[in-house]
């Protein structure tokens, strides 16, 4: 366990780098990386919490994994894979059910514990199973385990997903990309790490078209070579720190970051009184007086990501005037609101909305981190409160920051990452 100390203080200045999308890219790379009988060769991916789990996961079927550098490694998959993913590991991470598909294309056959993750609500696996079940895989639940296997592999089909989820379309992608004919997935998920995958997938030798589009087509294809990737800067990281500033004020830089990849964020940040735009390196913004508040809702991309609500919430707490948030994805993330209203917020939720209103200023006090963006959300609280500020459970936090306190540092702010005594 660790927690963050964070004194409130002045305005945040100064330039900062964003790291690559680990959590949301890196560990679903590394997943398709089992499809090559080869090495692959991953940079700019940090050392968050989630890729320890992924590395002991590919270890455990099989896969070489070494660092190459700071922020590189390489996975190796040319011996013979064990399909099994056990509870000890998937159970800690959700994006472990990232490699049900690469083993079942691979392997003929897979047996992946249902997984874990952060408690937001219910995330049910009906689009990974339907959609694998349409290309001819037969899936059981035995025990805690997905157990699937196949009739001489798998073979494409068009298949609708109910809802435009990333995971379900990363285990359709990965299973199609061999599978015997053309597979068409449509509603599919349109996140630029979606774009990422295909993208690397294309240069393992895949025939992939529409990457980044609703509507994905396969042609499959006999085998994958090893591909390098070098990971997209991380969305939800650069709408942190822009939240950030739009909380505590001044002006920063983001270099690494995509405008493009948080635009509807941007926009809502626009409205609210701060400006924002991009540079040649990254993103600029500037916040030279307390923001007016807005509603705001939740959708997949490229509307308003889910992972920056909670700490969209925080920013409604000490806006001028009232704020609705409306969460559509998932159904249990106002969690972290009991924790906001213990630094003085004034937020009432119910359901899939809360009702944010402004106060002039919040309270230090020490708040527990429920899950990675709850967490992130009482740090970014803590930069706008009287006092200190210390935030237990950062353990969540680490999960999918490389170092949340330091790029704050980098800005100004008095943030510092520390062993929790409790």
């Amino acid at each position: 366990m660790s927690q963050i100390v964070v004194q409130g203080g002045g305005p945040l200045e100064g330039t900062v780098r964003v790291s690559g999308a680990t959590k949301n890219e890196g560990t679903k790379v590394m997943a398709a990386a089992l499809l090559a009988a080869g090495e692959c060769h991953i940079t700019n991916i940090p050392r968050v919490a989630d890729l320890d789990v992924m590395i002991e996961l590919l270890t455990s079927v099989g896969a070489h994994v070494r660092w190459t550098g700071a922020d590189s490694l390489s996975v190796d998959a040319s011996g013979d894979l064990t399909p099994v993913a056990s509870y000890e590991l998937v159970s800690k991470m959700r994006a472990s059910i990232n490699v049900l598909g690469p083993l079942v294309a691979r392997c003929g056959e897979a047996k992946v514990a249902l997984p874990g993750g952060d408690a937001i609500g219910s995330r049910k696996l009906d689009m990974h199973i339907n959609g694998l079940r349409a290309m001819g895989a037969h899936i059981e639940q035995e025990h805690g385990y997905l157990v699937a296997w196949t009739d001489g592999g798998l073979g494409g089909t068009r298949h609708v997903l109910d809802f435009p989820s990333v995971g379900a379309t990363e285990n359709l992608l990965t299973a199609a990309v061999v599978a015997k004919g053309t597979t068409v997935i449509d509603n599919a998920a349109r996140e630029p790490e979606i774009t990422a995958l295909c993208a690397f997938l294309n240069r393992m030798g895949a025939h992939i078209l529409g990457g980044g589009t609703s509507t994905i087509t396969v042609h499959g294809v006999e085998q994958l070579d090893a591909a390098d990737i070098e990971l997209i800067g991380d969305r939800i990281e650069t709408g942190t720190l822009l939240l950030a500033c739009a909380m505590a004020g001044g002006e920063i830089e983001i270099d690494g970051a995509e405008l493009e990849h948080v635009e509807v964020m941007a926009r809502k940040l626009a409205e609210m009184g701060m400006l924002v735009s991009p540079t040649t390196n990254g993103i600029w913004a500037r916040a030279a007086r307390r923001l007016t508040s807005i509603d705001i809702s939740t959708l997949p991309f490229p509307g308003f990501a889910t992972d920056l609500m909670p700490l969209a919430v925080a920013l409604l707490t000490v806006c001028d005037g009232s704020g609705i948030v409306t969460e559509n994805i998932y159904d249990s993330r106002f969690q972290f609101v009991d924790e906001l209203a213990r630094m003085g917020a004034d937020v009432r939720h119910e359901g899939r909305h809360a009702i944010v209103r402004g106060v002039p200023r919040l309270q230090g006090v020490p708040v527990q981190a429920t899950d990675v963006r709850a967490g992130a959300a009482l740090v970014l609280a803590g930069l706008v409160a009287d006092g200190e500020t210390v935030v237990h459970g950062c353990d969540h936090i680490d999960r999918g920051y490389a170092d949340l306190a330091g790029s704050l540092r980098a800005l100004g702010a008095d943030a510092v990452s520390l062993p929790d005594p409790t």
